[in-house]
């Protein structure tokens, strides 16, 4: 599924109108549309907008199956010890984020596709 498919499903499950994520985001309607017809891919920032408005947290607008994914090990819990959550890798993770809200859509959008299909494998 792609992300605009899965927010269109996650905004009519809890039967919000675009016009509703605008108010609630502040992005434009039309932008919106563009989004869930797959015709822009939004940068991260923008989909944890969409995540805030909808609601949800922001892996469900990743996650495909219909139950919830798989727990985390016992170790990975606490948010100390997750990965990305303190030092070098949190720092790495903020320019990561950063770098990719920079990028052209295409290219983007080009790059979490490749990403969805190293994790399908």
């Amino acid at each position: 599924m792609l992300i605009g498919e899965r927010l269109r499903a996650i905004r009519e499950a809890k039967k919000l109108s675009q016009g509703d994520v605008e108010h609630r985001t502040g992005l434009l309607r039309a932008y919106i549309s563009r989004v869930e017809n797959g015709h822009t891919v939004p940068a991260v920032e923008t989909l944890e907008k969409f995540a805030r408005a909808l609601e949800v947290p922001t892996y469900q607008l990743f996650y495909e199956g219909e139950e919830a994914p798989p727990a985390l090990p016992p170790g990975l819990r606490n948010k100390r010890t997750a990965w990305g959550s303190a030092g070098k890798e949190a720092r790495e993770l903020e320019r990561f984020r950063r770098l990719l809200a920079r990028m052209e859509d295409r290219r983007r959008g080009l790059l979490l596709s490749l990403a969805q299909r190293m994790a399908r494998r």
